[in-house]
């Protein structure tokens, strides 16, 4: 296998991305990058912010420019956001510079994680159960397209989720790791 030196976590909101990224990214003795977060950096407001006045797509728009620039770096674990996975060139930029682990969840368990988070503009909506249904019917096919790894984190604390991930980048890439 060829080295893939980035990690980069996918998956739908509430999975998981950040908090368990944050602890790879220790465990492993990289630097970690939430790509939302550095859109809200690089434009200087909030992502509900963007969606207000640029709509869904002027957002894809700088997500996918964050994509290309944040996967160009190395040894980085990178969380996505929920949607980075619609384009085409995002899945192609991932899968190509990274070791793609899609972090997945039950539509239960990402109504429990997100209940209280005011920042997702596509859960602003009277039925957020019918909505998460209908983007995991779109993204899943999506996010195991580009895969190496997928992980349940529906079950289990983020610590115990890193570190089990940690040994299966282990077993899987060995020394490139």
């Amino acid at each position: 296998m060829a080295q893939k030196r980035n990690i980069i976590l996918v998956g739908p909101m509430g999975a998981g991305k950040s908090t368990i990224g944050r602890r790879l990214a220790t465990l492993l003795d990289r630097e970690f990058v939430d790509s939302d977060k550095e859109i809200e950096t690089r434009t200087g407001v909030d992502i509900p912010t963007i969606f207000e006045f640029e709509q869904e797509s002027g957002f894809r728009d700088r997500e996918a420019a964050v994509i290309e620039d944040l996967t160009m770096q190395d040894g980085i674990v990178l969380a996505t956001g929920g949607g980075a996975v619609l384009r085409p060139e995002n899945r192609r930029r991932m899968k190509a510079r990274g070791f793609v682990i899609y972090l997945r969840t039950s539509v239960d368990e990402q109504l429990r994680r997100t209940a209280h988070d005011r920042n997702r503009p596509l859960l602003q909506t009277p039925n957020p159960r019918a909505r998460l249904e209908a983007l995991l019917a779109e993204r899943d096919p999506l996010y195991t397209e580009i895969a190496d790894l997928v992980v349940d984190t529906d079950r289990g604390h983020a610590r115990a989720l890193a570190q089990r991930i940690v040994k299966r980048l282990r077993h899987a890439l060995g020394d490139t790791l």
